[in-house]
Formats: structure tokens, sequence, C-alpha cells
């Protein structure tokens, strides 16, 4: 779906996406937040009319400044002129320790940053460590959730930072892991309920990494469970949702079509090859996705400033595979560990 139709709860994203004015915030999210606010002052406000009145004006005010301040985030993490992003999330160390490419931090953020990506993924730790003071900018997600490979329940993720600490740190955005089908989704659907919750109130958008890992799931890439994924995110009031590419432009045209907020691609399963990984590239954006989350592939590439730049060139020049391959030069056929 594109990112200028959103007609719900999302609207801040849609603006930005779209390039929205102050008319269209006041003629399309107020209605939203409108509403909402004259219920929250009638049903808590015990006072007069005039202070029920009073409310409901300082409660809209509080909404557009939301509205608005998520338009300015979300800005700073996608691509103004084609209105899709190049994420890199690099949130591996707590859940398997430092791996290459990311011991020092600010290295590989500057060398995602000179390739294009519009974002990086850190948790709060971090932060500090990959902040560089010069070079290209790149938007700051914090990513909330973890858990940890050493842990005899691994796919259940746990929160480890809050909105407002993102906030403070400087996040531009937010992001949480589920895994769909996990003994522990209960406990990280609420979570997903509680941070979606909070995240609309500051203004925060917010990525939410949906993934269907399970006894049930036979197979974490077929197209029904990641459709699934995609929906559920949208409908827990995600502006951004990730999921696995599905290893076909036909099937996750399905994925697509199903979720009415911006999809992006995780690295999927283990590339063989750089052109392994621009094809499925190609073909996610191709099927509607707008964007990209990939993580070693790019970060663990042996230059990774050309590779998110080959990337990026898709994503946002809508090159061809043979077009981003020319940007790495000669062909390897490097073999790598699965994506995140």
């Amino acid at each position: 779906m594109d990112m200028g139709e959103y007609t719900t709860g999302q609207d801040a994203l849609a603006l930005a996406a779209a390039a929205g004015t102050q008319e269209a915030i006041e003629s399309r999210s107020q209605r939203f937040f409108a509403k909402g606010a004259e219920d929250s002052a009638r049903g808590f406000n015990k006072g007069s009319e005039e202070s029920v009145q009073t409310t409901i004006r300082r409660l809209k005010r509080e909404a557009k400044m939301s509205i608005v301040g998520k338009q300015i985030r979300i800005e700073r993490i996608i691509n103004r002129e084609s209105k899709r992003t190049v994420i890199v999330p690099m949130d591996h160390g707590i859940s398997v320790g430092p791996i290459p490419g990311l011991i020092d931090m600010k290295k590989a953020v500057d060398a995602v940053a000179r390739g294009g990506a519009n974002a990086v993924v850190e948790h709060k730790g971090l932060v500090g460590a990959g902040h560089r003071g010069a070079g290209p900018d790149i938007g700051l997600i914090i990513h909330l959730s973890a858990s940890t490979s050493l842990s005899p329940f691994p796919n259940a993720k746990t929160l480890v930072c809050s909105i407002e600490e993102a906030i403070r740190l400087g996040a531009d955005a937010v992001s949480i892991h589920v895994n769909l089908g996990d003994g522990m989704e209960k406990e990280m659907l609420k979570d997903f309920g509680m941070i979606s919750r909070e995240a609309r109130y500051w203004g925060m958008p917010l990525l939410a990494m949906i993934y269907p890992r399970g006894e049930k799931i036979k197979d974490e890439y077929d197209v029904k469970y990641i459709k699934h994924a995609a929906r559920l995110g949208h409908e827990m009031g995600a502006d951004i949702v990730k999921v696995p590419y599905t290893g076909s432009v036909e099937t996750f045209q399905e994925v697509t079509a199903g979720c009415g907020v911006p999809v992006v691609i995780a690295g999927g399963p283990k590339m063989e090859s750089d052109r392994d990984i621009l094809e499925m590239v190609r073909g996610a954006m191709d099927a509607g996705a707008q964007g990209i989350s990939i993580g070693r592939n790019a970060f663990q590439h042996e230059n990774p400033e050309k590779m998110v730049k080959a990337m990026a060139s898709i994503v946002h020049k809508n090159a061809s595979v043979n077009e981003a391959l020319a940007i790495l030069g000669p062909a390897k056929t490097a073999k790598r560990g699965k994506a995140k």
C-alpha cells in the first residue's frame, strides 16, 4: 500500500510520505483524534461544561502535536523523494554477542550511512558508541525488545527499553520484535499493544518486526504466515512492518496487499551471492514493499558502503539488479550467515 493512502491512526506516516500539508493534517488526522479527545474529556472530567471544553481543547492540541511530531520523525527514517527506506539493523549484540561487522560501531554506522542507508537499529547502550558527530546523517531507531541465544526461550522477547528512554536518547523511531506462534506470544502481544499506545501518544514512529516462529510454524517463509504477521503488525498500530521475504514476487504481493501500512523485508534466508541479495531486494520492491531492513548481508559484506549503495539504488532509484551489481564491481560469491 502506498504511504499516502492512509485514513486511520497511521495518518502521520502517510502525511510525511505524501508530503502532507498543515491542511491535510487538520482535515485527515485531526478527525481521528478529535473524537477520542472529546470522549476522554467527557468521560473523565466531572466538572462544568466549560471545564470539559477546556480539556477537549487541550487534548486536541496534544493530539496535533503528536501528529506533527511523528511526521517530522518519520521523515528522518524514510527518503522524502522516493517515500521508501533502507534500514540496517545493528541490534545483534544482545542476541548473539559481538559479531564481525559490529565490533567498531562508529565504523559500522559510518559505512552504511555513506552508502545511503536511511536509518540504523540499535539497542540503547550502543547509541553513544555509534554516534559519530560527523559524516552523513542517518536516522536512529532504538530497539525496545531483546532475548539471547543462550536462553532456553530464545524466541521470547522481553521489553528492555521504554519510549521515554528512547526519546531522551534522541530516537527518531522505536522498534519492537514479536515472534508469532511462540509459547510467550501472549506476553509479546501485550507488550506490543502497550508500546503502540505509548508511541502514538508521544508521536514516535513504530517499526514492528514480526516473525512466524513456533511449534505450529512448519515453514517461517510460507506466505500464509508472513501475510498474517504483516496484517497483525498493522492492526496492532505499527507504522512500518518488517517481515521475512516469501521468496517470490507473486507470493509477497499477497503480503503487501493485505497490510495497510508500509512493509519492509528482513534479510531472509542465507544468501549465497551478492546477486541473490539484490534479486531479493528487487523482487520485494516489485511486489509492493516500501523498503528493506537488512543487517548482516550489509554490515558483514566485504564493502558495506558499496553493498548498501547497491541496495539503495534499487529501493530509491528503481535500479535493475545488473545496475546495482555494477556498483559493487566484479561479481563474487562469498557465503553469508542467515540475515536479520
